[in-house]
């Protein structure tokens, strides 16, 4: 790795670090540029993850909203979490990744819609899952966890957008909140699958620790001022990213 490809990968960890703290989907970013620098797919996927799960969770830090989320719900969205980021990562070791690109498209769209018009299309839960969800709003969010778990074990972008989307429809309202649980899950998710990845040899280190610095910088940073930034205003730069990777994975997966 040379010193110009170095700078590259720092500034686009920084960058993907930024976008994840904010709102989901700073792979759109990260990811291309490890391929670009030359790094092979799997390899690439492993050492995005590892370098985005770190500046993710640093940016957990900037948000400074204790979550009234009671233990009925946490744990099993966390157990899920684990699950499904170790499935997902076991399963991208064992196939190659361009078959999931085919499918990413599609998941993105739905996730985009899915955050965009949730609410609209399943109603809000009365009482919120801050509150005292129900047993089916529960499960259904767990079922949900589990399948974005697998998913972001595998390959990753955008599941915090996946998992706003699920926040948005189960009632949630403040998305500074919605923020800190996103990151909390996306967190476990992704921490499981980058043990998977070292376990396993996956991990290009020296893209690795160039990337993992950018993205503490991007992701904290971005956090701290993104609180600052009207409700509306993020919303909006959510369905923006989501509407852009779905793009950009539709004409990857088809040209």
């Amino acid at each position: 790795m040379n010193l110009q490809n170095a700078i590259f990968l720092f500034f686009a960890g920084g960058l993907g670090g930024a976008i994840n703290a904010v709102a989901g989907g700073g792979s759109f970013v990260s990811f291309p540029a490890l391929l670009f620098t030359g790094v092979a797919p799997v390899p690439a996927n492993a050492t995005n993850t590892l370098a985005l799960w770190v500046g993710t969770t640093a940016s957990g830090g900037a948000y400074p909203q204790k979550l009234n989320i009671s233990r009925r719900v946490m744990i099993p969205l966390v157990l899920t979490s684990i699950l499904g980021g170790l499935t997902g990562a076991f399963l991208l070791i064992m196939t190659p990744a361009q078959t999931f690109l085919h499918v990413l498209p599609w998941l993105m769209l739905g996730a985009t819609l899915f955050f965009t018009f949730g609410k609209h299309l399943t109603g809000r839960i009365s009482a919120g899952i801050a509150h005292d969800a129900t047993n089916a709003a529960v499960t259904g969010a767990a079922i949900f966890e589990l399948l974005v778990a697998v998913y972001g074990g595998y390959f990753g972008g955008g599941i915090g957008i996946m998992n706003l989307a699920m926040l948005a429809a189960l009632g949630m309202t403040d998305i500074h909140a919605m923020n800190k649980l996103k990151v909390i899950l996306g967190g476990v998710i992704n921490g499981v699958a980058t043990i998977t990845f070292i376990v396993t040899r996956a991990i290009v280190w020296p893209q690795a620790i160039v990337m993992t610095a950018g993205s503490l910088l991007g992701g904290y940073s971005s956090a701290y001022f993104a609180q600052k930034l009207p409700q509306a205003g993020v919303k909006s730069f959510v369905i923006l990213v989501g509407t852009a990777m779905t793009a950009y994975f539709f004409i990857r997966g088809y040209r």
